[in-house]
């Protein structure tokens, strides 16, 4: 009885193994046949002149710029306030420099030059420490502009059972904060064309 299951073990593998080796051979004919029912000469439809072409004068696409290798991005051309090119950094240099000096006051809870945003840890006044402030600004061109800086503020005030509860911050409190930010830019900007 023992060798009979043997001779069928060794039936159903057999089976098995010529069932694999028809699929294959199957798959490779059904491959080999959709090969040979393409039309080489077909001509497929090209548009001429699209608009969303990137590079419409048919040259080849380069890291190298006029200037050397590009590799940050930079544009040492860059008009309209520059400061921003060559630094390595995608942001205004002299928005970037301003704001730090205009919150040099403050702890600094992260300042990230790359992405242009300075956020402050909770600061409280001398003179009135129920009350503390903290900032956070978004420089958001690589030219010196008004619309390339957002200033957030935001107010704590100490409640009755010793806790920080949010508090509103007056409207002009974010404007005047970025007016600041802008005076002190264009100084530096001014002291830097000046040398």
């Amino acid at each position: 009885m023992g060798s009979a299951r043997q001779n069928l073990w060794h039936d159903l593998r057999r089976r098995y193994r010529l069932g694999r080796r028809v699929a294959v051979c199957l798959g490779a004919v059904l491959v080999l046949t959709a090969c040979g029912i393409a039309d080489p000469n077909q001509s497929y439809p090209r548009t001429e002149g699209r608009t969303n072409d990137p590079n419409p004068s048919g040259e080849r696409e380069t890291v190298f710029g006029p200037g050397g290798l590009s590799i940050f991005g930079s544009d040492k051309s860059d008009k309209g306030g520059g400061g921003g090119g060559g630094s390595g950094i995608g942001i205004n240099s002299f928005l970037w420099r301003a704001s730090l000096d205009t919150l040099s006051f403050m702890p600094l809870n992260s300042a990230d030059p790359f992405g242009g945003v300075i956020i402050t840890d909770w600061y409280s006044t001398p003179e009135n420490p129920e009350e503390r402030f903290k900032m956070t600004i978004y420089i958001l061109d690589r030219r010196l502009r008004a619309d390339g800086i957002k200033v957030a503020v935001f107010k704590q005030t100490l409640g009755k059972a010793q806790q920080w509860l949010s508090a509103d911050v007056a409207g002009d409190t974010a404007i005047q904060l970025e007016n600041a930010i802008l005076i002190r830019a264009r100084q530096l900007r001014l002291d830097t064309l000046e040398q």
